[in-house]
């Protein structure tokens, strides 16, 4: 696969390249932005679909055996992890599933905890449905990466009114990769204090060595019946358009209680060429991951290297997974609409704001890297020159 190979998205109703003028207002923005790549799929991924297509037939689909059986090989291949096929239910993605999730397993009223910064669909997930948010905000080391604060989390649960907890493993938009002791220990308060723990593991095999992802579930026997994991091949393998995603649910009544959720709004079906983009993917898709691996670390290092040469104003760290940067500008003294206007109109980028993850990501925006490598060195040379003028102005 030739990841420097750069392939036109324009003009395909894509969201990331297609939509700049109406999300930016800068119809030459560089897209950074949305968590997908501008690669294309694997060649295996690719060619299931040419022969799916080519038999010509589109009608309603279930989820093979087949299908199962490639998410248990992969898991217990690439994490470690034995899971059974009945604890696998497909939905068409991880937010949706999230939203049915905080319907089905709590109350209005009842307090749903989230690790800010994060994904901002969690936010939407609990308020849309009434739900209180409760926050437990991460703790940013002087280096910039970050570790839970589980004096918080333990004061907050300590109350009994928690019920639900949305952890983000691995962690968006900060890249952590949680350890094993870091889990255990919220896993531990989570039985504790009866809270449920939602796990999003959608990034989980996108994890740079050394680190290792930790499914959340395999921590133990509690922890599994405690526990709903989030999982897709959308992150992963670039197939996000084909809405498939699985909930691993080892508990046979969070199991039970789920689907009926699925059945109340009609969403338990899944897709002919998602369920052979799935299959084909985690069948043969490994070796594919890992050159992919190497080449986004690649670019994660040319924009960590050349910040700390050439943009002071600039701080980052290396994330443990994902695609994405989390890029700290809070030296230039900017609120985060000042901040957009001056990467979108003077740098012209177009970059996720932080203040969207949170109030703690309030000067921060997040970088998409998954594209090719002349794609960030451009971005980082309009970044270099608007710094530029910028300094010049003061």
């Amino acid at each position: 696969m030739n990841f420097d190979l750069a392939i036109d998205r324009n003009r395909t109703s894509c969201e990331k390249w297609d939509n700049l003028q109406a999300v930016f207002g800068n119809p030459d923005a560089l897209p950074m932005w949305v968590a997908d790549m501008d690669f294309a799929a694997p060649p295996a991924v690719i060619k299931a679909l040419h022969e799916r297509v080519e038999h010509g037939v589109f009608g309603y689909t279930f989820p093979p055996v087949s299908y199962k059986e490639s998410i248990v090989d992969w898991m217990q291949t690439r994490h470690n992890w034995s899971i059974q096929p009945e604890w696998i239910q497909n939905c068409p993605g991880v937010v949706p599933a999230l939203s049915l999730l905080v319907e089905a397993f709590t109350s209005p009223g009842d307090q749903v905890m989230i690790q800010t910064p994060v994904y901002p669909p969690f936010y939407q997930v609990v308020k849309e449905h009434g739900r209180e948010l409760i926050t437990n905000p991460l703790i940013q080391n002087e280096d910039g990466s970050y570790v839970m604060d589980f004096d918080h989390l333990e004061q907050s649960l300590s109350g009994g009114q928690v019920k639900m907890l949305i952890l983000c493993s691995p962690h968006n938009p900060v890249g952590r990769v949680w350890t094993r002791e870091e889990l255990s220990r919220l896993a531990e308060l989570c039985i504790r204090y009866d809270v449920l723990v939602v796990s999003d593991e959608i990034h989980s095999d996108l994890v740079f060595e050394p680190s290792k992802h930790v499914p959340y579930a395999a921590l133990s026997e509690e922890a599994a019946l405690n526990s709903i994991i989030c999982t897709a091949p959308s992150k992963t393998f670039n197939i996000a358009g084909l809405n498939t995603a699985n909930m691993i649910i080892p508990n046979e009544q969070h199991r039970s209680k789920f689907r009926k959720a699925l059945k109340r709004y009609a969403l338990g079906s899944i897709t002919p060429l998602g369920a052979a983009a799935t299959e084909a993917a985690y069948r043969e898709g490994g070796e594919w991951l890992d050159t992919l691996l190497d080449y986004i670390r690649g670019n994660m290092e040319l924009v960590h290297r050349y910040a700390s040469e050439h943009l002071p104003e600039v701080k980052l760290s290396l994330p443990e997974s994902t695609y994405l940067l989390w890029l700290d500008f809070r030296k230039l003294g900017m609120d985060s609409d000042e901040l957009n206007r001056f990467l979108v109109h003077e740098a012209k980028l177009g970059l996720n704001k932080g203040s969207t993850f949170g109030d703690e990501g309030e000067g921060f925006m997040r970088m998409n890297v998954a594209c090719t490598r002349a794609t960030v060195q451009e971005a980082l040379s309009r970044l270099h020159n608007a710094l530029e003028a910028w300094r010049a102005r003061k």
